[in-house]
């Protein structure tokens, strides 16, 4: 009898299994819903999110990005929120990425994790990762890792050979830092911003193409419960390097809030 339910047992796990990879098929090849994470041959399965609150996190050092759900907690977001200046969207012209100093660069000096032998990258893979795992012989080169995607909700199984299954996002991005001021920064200041932990999270690469170079009026993280927290997290760099929003974008991060 034993062996009988040990055979059963074994075969609706692998009809689960089979049933489960079908689904992750569909979502990648039919009809992916919208902020669904590219699989390119590593497990996503469904998860709730964890990290730190963006309220206790104002350096950016923890890891991740929980929801705030306190109303103590969303009338602190909103008073940071409030603290955030306004201004029209100028031209985008003379943007350019190396404007910020080249990708990932561990010499941007005045944030932290800067000079520490890891370049930027790989200093966020290992804060926001879990069952880390480095290239041998490397403390440093990231190449396995398991990740809560705060933009998604999905856990993604993380492995070097599908590197653009996770991608840096920038919470502030660049050519938007640069169409409200960055423009006329020290090229020093850009390449902190370009290289603050603060405004930097590892996400799913398709939530982060979906995105692009949008403000929040534009583009809100698919997973709900965390959009206050990122509202909170935008506000967080914009306060810190005394850069506005335009009105729509504060308009909208208020209302993740409550306001």
């Amino acid at each position: 009898m034993n062996r009988t339910r040990g055979r059963i047992s074994r075969t609706l796990a692998a009809g689960l299994t089979a049933a489960v990879a079908a689904a992750l098929l569909t979502s990648c090849e039919g009809t992916a819903l919208p902020g669904d994470p590219k699989v390119t041959g590593s497990a996503v399965v469904p998860g709730t999110g964890s990290g730190t609150s963006p309220l206790a996190n104002p350096d950016g050092t923890k890891p991740g990005l929980a929801p705030i759900s306190s109303e103590g907690d969303r009338a602190a977001a909103r008073r940071l929120i409030e603290k955030v200046a306004t201004k029209g969207r100028g031209p985008r012209t003379g943007y350019d990425r190396d404007r910020f100093g080249y990708a990932w660069m561990d010499s941007a000096d005045g944030v932290p994790l800067a000079r520490n032998g890891c370049d930027t990258r790989n200093d966020l893979l290992a804060r926001d990762g879990k069952e880390v795992r480095h290239r041998s012989g490397s403390d440093c080169v990231v190449v396995a890792m398991t990740l809560d995607d705060p933009y998604t909700g999905a856990v993604i199984d993380w492995r070097k050979q599908d590197a653009m299954e996770v991608q840096i996002d920038h919470v502030v991005p660049l050519s938007y830092g640069w169409q409200l001021g960055a423009a006329q920064w020290p090229v020093k200041k850009r390449q902190q911003l370009a290289n603050d932990p603060l405004n930097l999270l590892p996400v799913a690469g398709r939530a982060n193409s979906s995105k692009s170079d949008s403000g929040p009026a534009s583009w809100l993280p698919p997973n709900k419960s965390i959009r206050c927290s990122y509202a909170v997290r935008v506000s967080q760099v914009a306060v810190k390097y005394a850069l506005p929003v335009t009105v729509a974008d504060k308009e909208v991060m208020l209302a993740q809030c409550g306001g």
